[in-house]
């Protein structure tokens, strides 16, 4: 890396410290959200299917294929679409927090299937178990179902943040803000490729710590 290469990512640390705290709101804000929103359809889209104890097979299929839509449908698309409402939530459509309207929307739906298939992989016959036992429905759900699950449910949290922090740098195409926006605003448009560099090597930075951390809590987490 040259001299001037050097002394333009020194005169950009302030923005490079904004955009990392931006993209931080995003990120936590977002996981947030997705975790409860995400968790709670996830969970009843599991107990909601033949043979649970919520079970109502027709309404499931109707959830499941909005949710397996939402999943599909593309990011920033989205983004544009919800600018509206985003507007309306929180008085704009550009920022951090703006983006967050979308980040979450998509995030949840997304989470919910990760839930439901971690649910999935409980074996059957603890819930029967739990069952026979008469254990009440909020009993089984959240100390059998999400405790034998709890080590799959880390990871995929980990997948959930990982998966926000890509579509951050997605905001930014639309004046999201954060570190995807720094790339674009000064490593495309202003032909700086040590800024693009520098952001690709702080995002990459960014999800082998939070994986890292995932796969050490999946860990400690497992009974088996």
């Amino acid at each position: 890396m040259n001299r001037n290469a050097l002394e333009n990512l020194q005169s950009l640390l302030p923005e490079f410290q904004k955009a990392i705290q931006q993209t931080l709101v995003m990120v936590g804000v977002s996981a947030t959200i997705a975790v409860i929103a995400g968790g709670a359809l996830g969970i009843w889209l599991f107990t909601s299917a033949r043979g649970q104890i919520f079970a109502n097979p027709p309404l499931n299929r109707i959830v499941s294929w909005l949710v397996s839509f939402m999943r599909a449908f593309p990011f920033v698309i989205l983004m544009i679409v919800l600018m509206p409402l985003t507007r309306t939530i929180v008085g704009t459509s550009f920022g951090p927090l703006a983006a967050c309207v979308s980040l979450s929307i998509a995030a949840s739906f997304y989470f919910a299937r990760l839930v439901e298939q971690n649910l999935n992989e409980v074996s059957k016959g603890v819930i029967e178990a739990a069952q026979a036992m008469g254990a009440k429905p909020s009993t089984i759900i959240f100390k059998v179902l999400i405790n034998e699950a709890r080590a799959g449910l880390i990871l995929s949290i980990t997948i959930l943040m990982i998966a926000i922090l890509g579509e951050s740098a997605a905001a930014g195409l639309i004046g999201g803000g954060g570190i995807g926006d720094l790339g674009i605003r000064y490593g495309h448009q202003r032909y700086m490729p040590e800024v693009m560099a520098a952001v690709v090597a702080l995002l990459s930075a960014i999800v082998i710590v939070v994986q890292s951390l995932g796969n050490y809590l999946s860990v400690k987490a497992d009974k088996r």
